[in-house]
């Protein structure tokens, strides 16, 4: 297929002001500013192991914390992908990888089924990177998925570096993400679900 499946949004709230533009059938490029250093290479790193073109303009109040910025960047990064979706007629619908980062391994399976959850096992020695709290990632991936309305999980297999136990997450999801927006040959113009719709 040839279709290039893209979205833009702009968001804006009391406390974050987000603009999104996302290639699902991209190059892998990323021009990321959040004003939150690591939370800018994990995104990164999402676009290019998923090969998504991703651009991400992000002003928050982080002078509060980074709890608002990384929670509305992924609300409205989960937004641009469902848009780019369309109603994902001939696509995979599921993916999976094993992503392993030194010591660290994450395992991601994406579902895009329309139903969003998140399950979500990972924990990190501690509680932050740089000046990134750790328990803002699962922020994130939560809010990315309730938006983006797919079934993500999240399994931390083993790891004892937060670094790369965030990393081999992030890297992982991006791998089951390219998998499950794939056009599928064997499946071109279908939508993949018995209900006709996702």
């Amino acid at each position: 297929m040839t279709e290039i499946r893209t979205a833009s949004l702009h968001r804006v709230t009391a406390e974050t002001d987000i603009r999104v533009a996302v290639n699902l059938d991209g190059k892998g490029e990323a021009k990321v500013s959040t004003g939150i250093g690591f939370f800018d290479h994990m995104l990164t790193a999402l676009a290019r192991h998923g090969m998504l073109d991703i651009e991400i303009a992000a002003k928050g109040d982080l002078e509060v914390d980074f709890h608002h910025t990384v929670e509305d960047v992924g609300i409205a990064l989960g937004q641009a992908v469902r848009q780019a979706l369309g109603d994902k007629r001939g696509v995979r619908r599921f993916g999976h990888a094993l992503v392993p980062l030194d010591e660290a391994l994450a395992e991601v399976v994406v579902d895009l089924s329309g139903r969003p959850f998140l399950a979500w096992s990972v924990t990190f020695p501690t509680e932050k990177i740089g000046v990134m709290d750790t328990e803002l990632f699962e922020e994130f991936f939560r809010a990315f998925s309730m938006a983006a309305m797919i079934t993500l999980h999240v399994t931390q297999k083993t790891g004892r570096n937060s670094h790369h136990i965030a990393e081999s997450a992030y890297k992982a999801t991006a791998r089951a993400l390219r998998m499950a927006v794939e056009f599928d040959e064997r499946a071109a113009g279908l939508i993949p679900s018995t209900k006709g719709v996702l």
